[in-house]
C-alpha cells in the first residue's frame, strides 16, 4: 500500500501539486459523482454542477485530509496511534482512517455532543472520550494526551498533508470537467478551499477559484481584512461544520495566495441552497454542505454571470434531522420568495377580506393575529414573492397607498427566530369567542372564501395560519359570538372546510382566552 512522503512546514505549490498526486486517499475513499443540477442552472442561466461529496463513506470530504495525514505515519508514530478533537465530521473520518490502516484513535468529543455523533464515530472504530463544555476544551485535552501518550495529533485542517488530501477533490473535478469557469469551495478553517486552490492553480489557473463563507464565522474574511489570521469574537452555529473562530496558518497562506475571490452569505441564503439541492438532486446537505450553493447564486446575480460552467462542492451530508424545520421554515426568505410584514388594519369586521383583496391575489402564506385594541389590529403576515425584491416593495407600496401602515421585518432577525411564533397572547378585554381549528385546501381564493363567507358578518378575535407546503393549510381562529349563532353555524357549514370546535382547549385557556 502507497505511504505518503513527509511534506515541509510551508510546501510551494509544486510540492501541493505532488502531494496531491502521490496522497493514497482512494484506498478508503471514493471518486464521488459530478452532477448536473438542471432545475437551478436553467434558473440561474449557468450550467450548475455539483461535487457528491456527501457520497463518501462518511458523508464527509473530511475523510480524504484524515486518511492523507496518517496513512504518511512512521511505524512508530502509527503503533501509537493517533488522537483528535472534533464533534463533527472530522471526528467520523479520523475514526474510519484508523481503522482502515490498524491504528488505535482517540476522538475527544465535548460532552454536550449529540449521540448520534459520537456513535458514528464509535461504528467507525473509534474510542471516544468525551471531555469539555465545548470545542476549545476538547481540543485541549487531546492535546495534552497527545503530549503525555506520544499520540499523533491529526488536525482538522491546518496541516500539509489533511490539505493535499482535501487536493485530490480538485483533481477529480479537472478530470471530470476540464472547461470549468468557476469553482466554489466551503471556507471553514480552509483546509479544503486550500487544498482545491492550489491544485487547480497549479494545472488550470484560468479557472476561478472562489471561497465562500457563513456570515457569522467568516475567519478568512476577517483574517484577509487584517493581514493575519485573528480570532472571531463569536462564531455562530447554524452551519457548525465551518464554525471556526480562526483559520489556521497554512490554510491562510494559501488561501491568500490562491483564492480568486471570497464571498460570504447568510443563514436565510444557506437554507435556500439546501432546499435548492433537494429539488434537484434529491440530496439533504448539512448546511455547510449548503453553503458553497449558496456563494454561488450570491454570486452569479452580484456580477451578472450568465453562459459560464459553475461547480460547488457538496461537503457534507451529516445534518441534523430536527433542524430541518429551521431550514424548511427559512429558505423561502433566502430566495426572497417571501416577504414578513407587520401591517395596523382597523379593528373592525371586514377589515382582513379588505387587506386580502388589496393584495391582487398574492398568495398569503403566513397570517398572525390576536385582538388587542378596540380601534387598531396589528397583524403579522407573509406574502409569496415572484420577483424578490422588487415586488417586496411594490407590496409595501400598495398597502401604505391603501391606508396601511406597514413595517418590513423580511430582514429581522428576532422577528423571523422568535417573534412571529409570539404574535397573540391573551386579549386586552374578556371576549365570549369560540375558537376553530380549519384545514384549508391549499389552492388560489381558498382564504378569500374563507373570509367572504365567515369574516364580514362575525368579528374574528384571533387568526394563525403558516403555510407548509402540504395540498391543505391548518388555521385556527376565534370568532366573537354569543350562545346561539345559528347564522354562523349555517355560514360554517356552507364553507365546506374540515373545522373542529377547539374552545375547550386546555392551551388555548392557558396561553389565549381572555
Amino acid at each position: 500500500m502507497a505511504v505518503s512522503q513527509p511534506l515541509p512546514d510551508q510546501p510551494c505549490g509544486a510540492e501541493y501539486l505532488r502531494a496531491v498526486l502521490r496522497a493514497p486517499v482512494y484506498e478508503v475513499a471514493q471518486v464521488t459523482p459530478l452532477q448536473v443540477m438542471e432545475k437551478i442552472s436553467t434558473r440561474l442561466e449557468n450550467t450548475i454542477l455539483v461535487k457528491r461529496e456527501d457520497r463518501q463513506a462518511v458523508h464527509s470530504f473530511k475523510l480524504r485530509g484524515a486518511y492523507s495525514m496518517i496513512a504518511g505515519l512512521t511505524e512508530e508514530q502509527a503503533a501509537r496511534g493517533v488522537i483528535t478533537a472534533s464533534a463533527g465530521n472530522h471526528a467520523q473520518g479520523v475514526a474510519l482512517s484508523a481503522t482502515r490502516k490498524g491504528i488505535k484513535a482517540l476522538i475527544v468529543m465535548p460532552v454536550a455532543t449529540a449521540d448520534i455523533k459520537v456513535d458514528a464515530v464509535r461504528n467507525f472504530g473509534g474510542e471516544v472520550l468525551l471531555h469539555g463544555a465545548n470545542f476549545d476544551e476538547a481540543k485541549a485535552k487531546a492535546l495534552e494526551l497527545s503530549q503525555a501518550q506520544g499520540m499523533t495529533f491529526v488536525p482538522p485542517f491546518d496541516h500539509p498533508a489533511v490539505i493535499a488530501g482535501q487536493g485530490t477533490l480538485a483533481m477529480e473535478l479537472l478530470q471530470q470537467d476540464a472547461h470549468l469557469d468557476r469553482v466554489f469551495v466551503p471556507v471553514g478553517g480552509g483546509g479544503l478551499a486550500a487544498g482545491v486552490a492550489v491544485l487547480i492553480k497549479q494545472l488550470m489557473p484560468q479557472i476561478k477559484v472562489i471561497g465562500v463563507e457563513a456570515e457569522d464565522s467568516a475567519c478568512l474574511r476577517a483574517a484577509l481584512d487584517a493581514g493575519e489570521p485573528v480570532d472571531l469574537a463569536r462564531v455562530g452555529l447554524f452551519a457548525e461544520g465551518v464554525a471556526v473562530k480562526r483559520i489556521g496558518n497554512e490554510t491562510f497562506r494559501l488561501c491568500r495566495e490562491y483564492l480568486d475571490d471570497v464571498i460570504t452569505v447568510d443563514s436565510d441564503a444557506i437554507c435556500a441552497a439546501v432546499k435548492d439541492l433537494f429539488e434537484d438532486v434529491r440530496a439533504i446537505a448539512e448546511p455547510s454542505g449548503a453553503l458553497a450553493l449558496a456563494g454561488l447564486k450570491k454570486y452569479v446575480q452580484e456580477h451578472n454571470i450568465q453562459g459560464e460552467r459553475l461547480a460547488h462542492v457538496l461537503s457534507g451530508a451529516n445534518v441534523n434531522f430536527h433542524g430541518l424545520r429551521y431550514v424548511s421554515e427559512r429558505c423561502e426568505l433566502g430566495e426572497q420568495r417571501e416577504a414578513l410584514l407587520a401591517v395596523t388594519i382597523p379593528e373592525r369586521k371586514g377589515s382582513f377580506l379588505n387587506f386580502c383583496q388589496l393584495l391582487g391575489g398574492r398568495s398569503v402564506t403566513e397570517f398572525n393575529y390576536r385582538y388587542a385594541d378596540a380601534d387598531n389590529a396589528c397583524i403579522f403576515v407573509g406574502v409569496r414573492l415572484t420577483r424578490g425584491h422588487a415586488e417586496r416593495k411594490e407590496i409595501i407600496d400598495l398597502l401604505n397607498d391603501g391606508g396601511y401602515q406597514v413595517v418590513d421585518l423580511s430582514d429581522d432577525e428576532m422577528a423571523k427566530l422568535h417573534v412571529r411564533y409570539m404574535v397573540g397572547g391573551r386579549p386586552s378585554k374578556p371576549l365570549r369567542e369560540r375558537l376553530y381549528s380549519f384545514e384549508f385546501p391549499e389552492s388560489p381564493g381558498a382564504l378569500l372564501k374563507f373570509l367572504h363567507t365567515l369574516g364580514t358578518h362575525w368579528n374574528i378575535s384571533l387568526f394563525h395560519y403558516r403555510s407548509h407546503g402540504t395540498d391543505f393549510g391548518r388555521v385556527l381562529a376565534a370568532f366573537e359570538l354569543t350562545d346561539q349563532e345559528p347564522e354562523f353555524e349555517k355560514n360554517l357549514s356552507a364553507l365546506g372546510y374540515d373545522c373542529h370546535n377547539e374552545s375547550d382547549n386546555p392551551a388555548f385557556r392557558f396561553f389565549l382566552q381572555g
